[in-house]
This record gives C-alpha cells, structure tokens and sequence, in this order.
C-alpha cells in the first residue's frame, strides 16, 4: 500500500504541470465569467395562509391537509398570468409575463402555514418592489373571486330593500297627509309597521349573507414584508472560483490517470520485470541533450546523421551516470556466479532503444575494472559502433569479413580493433550483407565466439533488435546470456511481452532488463542518485565549479 502511494504521489508529481494549468484554467474562466456577469439581486417575503374556518371539518389531520393542499394552491395562483399582468400593469415594468414568472419563485415553508415569495432581479429595488406587489394583487383578485358566489343573492336583497324602502316612504307619507279619515290613517300605520318589519327582516339576511360571504373567503396575510437586498446572490465570484478550480483539479487528475491507463509504455522496473520474466539488473536514466566535458566541447551522439560521439564512460569519469553502469557491471557479474557470463547478448525489442550506447558504456566500466572486454557489433542492418569508438573509415576488418574467410581457424588478426581505454578492444560490424541472420547462425559465427571467448574475459554483442528481424534470436541460444534494453519512452508493454515469448522459444538464458531513458522521481522510483562532487580544473590548477550530478544515462541510437 505505501509503494501505491509513493507511486500515485510520483505520477501525479510528472504531471504536476498539467494538474496545475487545468486547474488555473478552469478558475481563471469562472472568475472572469463571474465578473462580467451583472450581479442579481432576490427581495423575499412571507406569507400566511388565511384558511377561512370548515365548521364541518373538526380532524385536526383533515386540517393540517386541507391548508398545505391550500397553500399549494395558492402558490401556483401567485405565479399565473391573470396576477403578473395586473403586476407588470400596476408597477410599469418593461418585462413579458414569461419573464417575470421566470424570476418568481413561490415555496410552502415545511410545517407551517407560511409561504416565501422571492423574486430576483438585476435592480434591488425592483425585486422588492414586485415582491411586495404581488401578494396586495392577488388579494385583491382573491377576494373578488370569492365575492362572486355571493353576487346574485346579495342583489336580489338590495333590490327588495330599495323596494321597501320606497313603500315605506310613501305610507309614510300618505299617512301624514291632511284630510286623511281616521280609520285610513290606523289602516296606513299598520301597513307602515309590516314594510318595516319585512325591511328589517331582509336587511338581517343581507347582513347575514356578507357574514357568511366574510366567514368564507381564504386570503393571505403579509406577516414580513420584503426588503430592498444590498448583497447580490449571484454571481458568488469567490465560490464560483473556487468550485471550477476543484472541479478542474478533478478533471486534470482525471485525465492523468486516463493517460496513465492508456500508457502502455514500460514506465516502471516492476512492470519491466513483470512482463519480461526476468530481474531488473539496471537503471539507466534519461541524460541532457549533450554531454558536456569540462571545457564546453562535449558532443553527442546522433544516430539519424552518424554523428561521432564521446561516450560518457570516458567523457565524465567521475559523474553520476557512470555509477549507474558500474551498478549494471555489477549485477550482471552476480548474475554470473553459478555460470559465469563470458558471452553476453545485448539487444532490445525494437529500434531506437539505446541498446548499442549501453553496449558500448557497460564495455568501458568492464575494461575499467581490469576485464578484458572485447564489444562485437553484429547489428549486421544499422551498425553504431564504429562511429561510437569512432572506427569508422579505418580501413579494417570486421564481423562480416572473418565470415567471408575459408574455412578453417577464425583468425582474429585486424578484425580485433584496440581503442584508447586499456583492456577494451571493438570489433566493428564490417560490409553489411544482404542475408544477416543466416550469417550470424553459421558454424563460423560460433567458431568465432569460440575464439573470442579464448582470449578476452568478457564478449559484448551488440545486435539488432527482436521483433523486427532474428538476428538476435539466432544468436541468443549459443551466448552465456541475453540482457534485454528496454526504453521507458517508446517500448511497449506487449512488444516487451512478445520479446520475452521469443527468447524463451530459442532457449535463451535472459539474465535481466537493462531499462534505458528513465524519467527521475517518477511514479514513486528514485532513480537520482547522489554521489561524488568532482571538480573541474581551471588552467591554472585551481578548482573551477564543483557539480553534484544524477543518474543520467545516453540515449543514443539503438
């Protein structure tokens, strides 16, 4: 589980730089957005649900039902074009009525008989304005609904209250007159006393009709009016920001780990051991550009031109990056405990992969460390070291001559090339033939080994790479042993599977992966190491600069 963690830590340190730039982005365009956005402003207010009393109904359930089915009612009621309309007309805005519903918003307040009208808008005092007006129009309309089932009878009374009172003005009258008989004055009072009491008969009724009307109506009631808001609720620049930026941070991680899925590179040791059967028995990190010696004239190998190189056994002794193949010398002289690797094969599963440079810097630490090594080049269809050594055009022969040669002894004389480094000798590939493989599976090709074997301590053999032709293969099954470069920038996963499925096939004896071009810190592997300081002398003897160095190996053809 820590070896997980250091691992997603190291990846997500490599992509840092794209966590960071998706993360700034992503809040860098919130905040932008958010500041050209106009502010809105929401006025709120509350209202109570006036339920008129149900004399019928004494269930306190029934009740509570009953008011909510109400409020809900009356919330949907607040928000139709009847009200709006009436709204938009009384306050003068320049607003359609889909818009202003689109701005309003009514909600039942949970457990309550309460209702919350909030209304936004880009002008503060507007919101409020709206908010306030919509619960005095729709009181209004309300109660002139509720008026209606009242109407008819209501008039119908006041019509025979007119009635009645006219007849009584004219008894009234006619009784008061003068020449009026006696008996017709007593009969005019007596009829005056019935049109007054039929009048106050219907005038009850009357009353009692707009009692019952009052008892009848539902309203509601303003309990907090709304305020003119000062603060906006939208846009919230800060928290807008900061959710993008965590929303960003999601998607970059997000990303990462896709593109680590999709990676099918070999990226770390235990995928290179996994999947090539076989130890990890060296670590060779990426390396600049150029090598610089100490005067600034370093050169580096390039393999598309032929570029004549320094290789950095030699250039820079003293680095880092010579400890790295100092530690591969090592491994592999483990390796070769039980059975000493006298012959060792040095190829890779495709082009490009550094397998020739490292060939040629593992013979450098080996000579140096008093073992006499000899480095065949039989990639027989891109040869690199002769330029490496720097051989080329020297007019001798090479790999393919002693094949031409009669049978008989394999002699060894200028074919066998010395170079600067004490013990280290390099037998270039020679002219390349039009049939590689059948040249470096003859009898003459493991006579020659045969002889090599005689007369140096250790046989490096550079070829060509597996998958695209066999000369390595053909060559595998007669050597001490097979170390496999693999490069963390381009071998795939299933061309490393595939390499180690061919050399099993030939009966190779693969002592360990070599991986070439590894990325320092990453994926939880520290492959930087810290060792000498090493200094650099001026002309006149005096240090120059002393430098601490990291593990950093040539990546030069393969």
């Amino acid at each position: 589980m820590e070896d997980q963690i250091r691992r997603m830590a190291g990846i997500l340190w490599h992509w840092a730089w794209l966590i960071v730039i998706g993360t700034a982005l992503t809040a860098a365009s919130a905040y932008v957005s958010s500041r050209l956005t106009p502010p809105v402003y929401s006025a709120s207010t509350k209202l109570l649900v006036n339920e008129a009393p149900k004399p019928s109904s004494t269930d306190s359930a029934s009740i509570l039902i009953n008011s909510d089915r109400l409020g809900q009612t009356y919330s949907d009621m607040m928000v139709q074009q009847p009200v709006l309309d009436k709204v938009i007309g009384t306050l003068g805005l320049n607003l359609s009525f889909g818009q202003l519903a689109s701005a309003i918003q009514v909600e039942i307040v949970k457990g309550t008989q309460l209702l919350r009208l909030t209304v936004e808008s880009e002008d503060p005092a507007q919101a409020a304005a709206i908010a306030n007006t919509i619960p005095d129009v729709f009181r209004q309309q309300n109660a002139d609904l509720q008026a209606q089932r009242y109407a008819d009878s209501k008039a119908n009374l006041t019509r025979d209250l007119d009635s009645l009172s006219q007849q009584i003005e004219r008894t009234q009258a006619d009784s008061t007159a003068l020449g009026v008989p006696l008996s017709e004055r007593d009969r005019l009072q007596t009829e005056l006393v019935q049109l007054r009491q039929s009048y106050a008969s219907l005038r009850q009724s009357y009353e009692t009709i707009q009692l019952a009307e009052a008892q009848s109506t539902s309203n509601i009631v303003v309990t907090e009016p709304a305020q003119v808001p000062t603060v906006p609720v939208r846009p919230r620049t800060l928290q807008n920001t900061l959710t993008a930026g965590l929303a960003g941070l999601i998607l970059a991680i997000g990303l990462v780990s896709l593109l680590e899925f999709l990676d099918d590179r070999v990226r770390s040791p235990d995928q290179a051991q996994r999947l090539a059967n076989a130890p990890v028995i060296g670590l060779i990190a990426r390396m600049n550009n150029a090598r610089m010696n100490g005067s600034g004239k370093g050169k580096r190998l390039n393999s598309a031109e032929g570029v004549e190189t320094t290789l950095v056994t030699i250039q820079e002794p003293r680095s880092p990056i010579v400890e790295a193949f100092r530690a591969l010398r090592t491994n592999i002289q483990f390796a070769g405990v039980d059975e000493p690797v006298r012959t060792l094969l040095i190829t890779s599963p495709g082009p490009a992969e550094g397998k020739s440079t490292i060939t040629a810097n593992l013979g450098v630490v080996m000579a140096q460390a008093g073992l006499r090594v000899v480095v065949v080049d039989a990639d027989l269809r891109r040869p690199a070291q002769q330029r490496l050594f720097n051989r080329a055009g020297a007019g001798q022969l090479g790999l393919t001559d002693l094949m031409l040669q009669p049978p008989g002894p394999v002699a060894l004389e200028g074919a066998v090339q010395a170079t600067d480094v004490p013990n280290l000798s390099v037998m270039t590939s020679g002219p390349l033939p039009p049939n590689p493989s059948e040249l470096l599976g003859s009898q003459r090709m493991q006579h020659l080994l045969a002889n090599l074997k005689e007369q140096f301590d250790v046989v490096l053999i550079d070829t060509a790479p597996l998958l695209p032709v066999t000369d390595a293969l053909v060559l595998s099954a007669v050597v001490d042993g097979v170390a496999l470069v693999v490069d963390s920038d381009t071998t795939r996963s299933g061309a490393t599977t595939q390499a180690r499925q061919q050399l099993e096939q030939a009966g190779a004896r693969v002592i360990g992966v070599v991986m070439n071009k590894l990325t320092t810190r990453r994926g939880g592997y520290h492959y930087t190491y810290y060792y000498h300081y090493y200094d650099a002398q001026s002309e006149g003897g005096k240090t120059q600069s002393r430098r601490r160095g990291s593990a950093i190996a040539d990546n030069g053809k393969a």
